[in-house]
């Protein structure tokens, strides 16, 4: 064998292992939070990244051998950004076969008029993009919305919310929305954004970058980004034991009195001296 068929043959199979590797890691979040049941009409929410093309890819492979039926609808939401190439979405989700819906919005508008020059714009560019999706779900049928975060996206909230927002949380993998009306699903919680990465790159998937706040060199997440990423490379594993923790909580062990009564523990010593 020559040394380019060696490494062709190399190639492939790092790639078929990565693959399986993740394919597990979907099918076992699904599993675990139950987030796909008989007949859910799923909504894949593709923003052109990554993640996104990630999920959708994923899904697919499993939907062919799921003990379940289940159907897919990629739903991306157009903002209206200069020089956004519409063309590439509606074309490879055609080339793929995947039933899918353009929601047409100008969000990018409303975003730049509000937000002063300089100012961070993720927060209000994602609650309107969510408040697009979330209707156009309700007015379609959907029972899940599938949404691209991974691992590391809902170790870096965690820590966001801790250091800026004072608050112990994160992105669950499953949740029912604000007002009630939505399921939202999380497939790739338990995947590494550096699997998806090489993932995304051995397929070739046609990423579209945001170029909103891709001018926003000093977002608080990329702080907090290259902080993990630190402590990764000083500790490797330490990506993964953060996610274990954040699965085996033990609320009598922080302060939160909401989530224990501590004021019992007071009242039972008192009741067991008498």
């Amino acid at each position: 064998m020559s040394a380019t068929a060696e490494q062709i043959e190399r190639t492939s199979s790092t790639f078929k292992k990565l693959q399986a590797r993740l394919r597990g890691q979907v099918g076992k979040a699904i599993d675990d939070y139950k987030m796909i049941g008989e007949g859910d009409r799923i909504m894949v929410c593709l923003s052109g990244g990554k993640d996104s093309y990630a999920m959708l890819d994923i899904l697919m492979s499993l939907q062919r051998s799921a003990p379940v039926n289940f159907e897919l609808i990629a739903v991306n939401l157009d903002q209206k950004q200069p020089g956004f190439p519409e063309h590439i979405l509606p074309e490879y989700l055609q080339s793929i076969g995947v039933d899918y819906h353009i929601i047409e919005q100008d969000t990018y508008s409303v975003v730049k008029r509000v937000i002063p020059e300089g100012k961070t714009t993720c927060s209000l560019c994602s609650r309107l993009r969510r408040g697009s999706l979330y209707t156009w779900a309700a007015e379609n049928g959907i029972t899940r919305i599938a949404l691209g975060h991974h691992r590391d996206d809902i170790i870096e909230t965690l820590f966001l919310n801790m250091f800026h927002g004072g608050t112990l949380k994160a992105m669950p993998p499953k949740l029912r929305s604000d007002d009630g009306r939505h399921v939202v699903i999380r497939p790739m919680a338990y995947s590494s954004e550096r699997d998806i990465s090489r993932y995304a790159n051995a397929r070739k998937f046609p990423i579209i970058p945001c170029n909103l706040c891709g001018s926003q060199p000093n977002l608080q997440r990329k702080m907090i980004k290259a902080m993990l990423a630190q402590w990764e490379e000083q500790s490797p594993g330490r990506m993964e034991t953060i996610f274990r923790a954040i699965r085996n909580v033990a609320p009598s062990q922080l302060a939160d009195m909401n989530l224990f009564d501590f004021t019992s523990l007071e009242q039972a010593g008192r009741v067991s001296e008498e």
